[in-house]
């Protein structure tokens, strides 16, 4: 048996969305599913007809209960469903174990995501998720009347965030195979969440060998809808480390602009205004224009934009530091300049964002980048301070 026991690096702060995530979870079981698990329901009880009757002659010596009839009532089936329990299924489970597996996974990968969002961008993923997951499922038998209960499609899009967003986080698994193997060790995320999608579900859609009461074709739908919801919000989180970049950083600027010197600086190109703002220390009209353009508009050179990253973020404008090296990665993503910004980012997270999460990522991607340059080494000293 292979259990993911936790993750880490871990976001600081109290996850309190994805705490309340599980305790409404663990509520609804302890309220309604334990003492109505426990309760023969009257002949006359509504729903209690149409229950025998899906069962058929399969349900012979099943001894049906409340609760059964609750999931039937606010479960989603495909042929009776409703964006009402669309959202009541999502909070519904089958049993002890099915609460817990899907507890366990929510309280391992949620945090990290949502402190990528934020709480209401983390809510609203995990609701949305859900809703797609069940969709998913429920597209492929429309006249089924089988309820769909459990958190499992919305957590597998939480699943999905979390495989775009920290490529590089590590996950504590327990391998017990008794009596030959136990032990417990770290595995990359990505490795563990493809094979939770890959093994867990998709081969047993491919291959199914037996009836099963999983809902894989929704765990599917899930983890798809959380890739594509993370890749629309603005793809991997990438951050590192000490914020220096003029110092060794290999200079794309050039020397200071002469053929235009005559021209109007208003008439000039805005990364030519922004040169020359930079050569003059004038890094506040540099900002000016560089957020006035719209973006993806104005590319400065990359030594102009890595010197004007570092202003920004010590004269404390970390968000719009922090704006200037992801653009700049986002179009020179490989090379020394590439270990600079990252590095610069990396900085502006744990300075003064505290996020170092983030942070974490901007490292390993600085090292990666060039990873016998002083960017790196500054990288992994950061490194060896979030570890210590």
């Amino acid at each position: 048996m292979f259990l993911p026991i936790r993750d880490y690096p871990n976001p600081p702060g109290v996850p309190i969305v994805n705490y309340a995530l599980i305790a409404i979870n663990v509520i609804v079981f302890l309220v309604i599913a334990v003492p109505l698990g426990m309760e023969i329901p009257e002949e006359g009880t509504r729903y209690l007809d149409e229950y025998r009757r899906l069962l058929g002659e399969g349900g012979s010596g099943f001894t049906i209960t409340s609760y059964d009839l609750f999931v039937y009532e606010y479960g989603y089936r495909p042929a009776a469903g409703s964006p009402q329990t669309i959202l009541t299924s999502m909070f519904l489970h089958g049993g002890f174990m099915h609460l817990a597996g899907n507890m366990l996974f929510l309280w391992i990968y949620g945090d990290n995501v949502e402190a990528r969002l934020g709480k209401l961008g983390y809510l609203a993923a995990y609701l949305a998720s859900g809703a797609a997951a069940t969709l998913f499922f429920a597209v492929f038998d429309l006249d089924s009347d089988i309820p769909m209960v459990g958190a499992s499609g919305a957590i597998s899009g939480v699943l999905g965030f979390y495989f775009v967003f920290f490529p590089r986080n590590m996950v504590k698994v327990a391998i017990l195979l008794f009596p030959i193997f136990m032990n417990v060790i770290d595995i990359k995320a990505r490795f563990v969440l493809g094979f939770y999608l890959l093994i867990d579900n998709l081969l047993p859609v491919l291959l199914p060998s037996a009836e099963s009461n999983v809902a894989h074709g929704a765990h599917i739908g899930g983890f798809i809808a959380g890739l594509v919801g993370a890749f629309l919000v603005g793809g991997r989180v990438v951050e590192s480390g000490e914020l220096e970049p003029s110092e060794g950083a290999v200079s794309a600027r050039g020397p200071a602009p002469g053929r235009q010197r005559d021209m109007p600086l208003s008439m000039q190109s805005p990364e030519e205004q922004i040169r020359v703002f930079v050569h003059r220390g004038d890094f506040g009209s540099a900002a000016q224009v560089y957020f006035a353009a719209p973006e993806g508009t104005v590319d400065p050179s990359q030594g102009d934009a890595l010197e004007l990253g570092r202003w920004l973020a010590e004269n404390e404008h970390p968000s719009a530091a922090l704006t200037v090296f992801k653009r700049l990665l986002g179009r020179n993503p490989t090379g020394e300049n590439a270990a600079w910004a990252h590095l610069g980012a990396g900085y502006v997270q744990v300075q003064f964002l505290d996020q170092p999460t983030a942070a974490y990522q901007h490292f390993l991607d600085a090292i990666d980048a060039d990873p016998y340059g002083p960017a790196a080494d500054r990288a992994r000293q950061a490194l060896e301070q979030m570890n210590p």
